[in-house]
């Protein structure tokens, strides 16, 4: 597996964690077999009895709609600018007035 794909694949399962309640149980399971459970598209197609083409498509399409949902909703990119905030806290936590700085940062993300 390359490094884009490796990061593609990351990616695609911290969307799917944050709008997997917005699919279908067809996308839902489609997408956690491909992403979550490494499956290739022709054991997905033969888990289903559709063609390997459905399966990509189908994939495909779901990929873009998470990515979509990101867009308008942006629980992901949230969520990474509260890790890499709650991780700048950790290394001042000698500094409250650094703290504080960061904190508002927080308050400001919602």
């Amino acid at each position: 597996m390359s490094q884009n794909d490796l990061i593609k694949t990351i990616r695609m399962n911290y969307l799917f964690d944050f709008y997997q309640a917005l699919l279908t149980k067809k996308q839902r399971n489609y997408l956690e077999l491909f992403y979550l459970q490494d499956y290739s598209l022709s054991e997905i197609a033969d888990t289903f009895d559709v063609s390997r083409q459905a399966v990509y498509d189908n994939i495909r399409r779901t990929g873009d709609l998470v990515e979509d949902y990101e867009e308008k909703l942006g629980l992901y990119r949230n969520f990474e600018q509260r890790q890499k905030l709650y991780e700048r806290i950790k290394q001042h936590i000698s500094n409250p007035e650094q703290i504080t700085q960061i904190l508002r940062e927080l308050e400001d993300l919602d």
